[in-house]
C-alpha cells in the first residue's frame, strides 16, 4: 500500500501548507501552550487541518498521526504497518520569533522507518523531499551534492538554536580530540537534519528531547541521501510508531 503513495504528491500538499503558513507569519499570531509548555499557534492548526484533509482524500486508506492530533492510543496505532507521521509547523518557536527556519514535515512509516519524507521551509523557498529507492533531493537537485573528504582536519557539525543541551556541547567538544578543526552551525527545526543530507553538516548530535514527528520526515531524507540516524550509545537505527512517541538521543552522520 504505502508504494501507490507519490512523493509530488505530498510535496503538493506540504506546499500548500506552507503558503498557510505564511498567510499567518505576515501578522501577530497569539501564542497558546501546551501541558509540555511548548507552545502553538492558529497557523499550527490550520496547517494541520489542511494536511490531515488533504492526505485523507488522496490516501484514505492510510491512517494518520499529527503533532497536534496525537492522542491516538498505542493499542491502536500498534497495529498500523503503514501511516503518515506530520509535523504541520516544526520550528514553532522559529515562527513566532519571525525567524525562517521553519518547517512543515509529512512522513510516510512503513515497519517503524520513514520510507517517504518531505520537509518544506515556506519563508525559505527550499523543498526537501525523499522516498525509498529514488533518492533524496532539494528543490530538484539530487542529495547529498557535497562531500568532506577530509573529516580527520575539519568537521562541520550542526546544532539547535534552541535546545542546545550540555550533553551536546560535551560531545561537540570531544570531536576537537581526533579533528584539527571543528565548525558549529546553529539552525532551527528539522533543517538540520537535511544539512547532514546535502553534505553541508557533517554530524547533527542530538543529546535532548525530540518527538517523532519532529525527526521523521527529514530522517527519509537523510535515509535516502545515503547517510544514518542512530541511536546514541547503542548505534541502533532510529525507529517509530513506538509506545512513548519520545525519541530517544541520537546522532545523524
Amino acid at each position: 500500500m504505502y508504494r501507490t503513495v507519490e512523493r509530488k504528491v505530498i510535496t503538493e500538499i506540504a506546499q500548500k501548507a506552507g503558503a498557510i503558513t505564511l498567510a499567518w507569519y505576515q501578522k501577530e499570531v497569539s501564542v497558546a501552550y501546551k501541558p509540555d509548555q511548548s507552545p502553538v499557534t492558529a497557523a499550527d492548526l490550520a496547517a494541520n487541518q489542511f494536511i490531515c484533509q488533504a492526505l485523507g482524500e488522496a490516501y484514505p486508506d492510510i491512517p494518520l498521526l499529527s503533532e497536534e492530533n496525537k492522542t491516538i492510543p498505542y493499542c491502536e496505532r500498534r497495529y498500523w504497518q503503514t501511516f503518515f507521521l506530520i509535523d504541520p509547523i516544526d520550528g514553532t518557536k522559529e515562527f513566532i520569533n519571525h525567524s525562517d527556519q521553519f518547517t512543515v514535515n509529512i512522513a510516510l512509516i512503513h515497519g517503524g522507518v520513514p520510507v517517504l519524507g518531505v520537509v518544506y521551509a515556506p519563508a525559505l523557498k527550499e523543498m526537501y523531499s525523499a522516498c525509498q529507492g529514488q533518492g533524496a533531493f532539494k528543490n530538484d537537485r539530487r542529495l547529498p551534492y557535497q562531500q568532506n573528504a577530509n573529516p580527520e582536519q575539519s568537521l562541520t557539525v550542526v546544532a539547535s538554536k534552541n535546545h542546545l543541551s550540555v550533553e551536546t556541547e560535551h560531545f561537540i567538544q570531544s570531536l576537537m580530540d581526533g579533528t584539527e578543526k571543528v565548525t558549529l552551525k546553529a539552525i532551527g527545526s528539522s533543517l538540520k537534519l537535511c544539512l547532514v543530507a546535502t553534505g553541508e553538516a557533517d554530524l547533527y548530535p542530538r543529546l535532548s528531547p525530540t518527538m517523532e514527528w519532529d525527526t521523521a520526515a527529514a530522517h527519509a531524507v537523510v535515509l535516502a541521501a545515503g547517510k544514518q540516524v542512530l541511536q546514541y550509545g547503542t548505534d541502533e537505527p532510529l525507529v517509530y510508531n513506538k509506545a512513548d512517541l519520545l525519541n530517544p538521543w541520537f546522532i545523524v552522520q
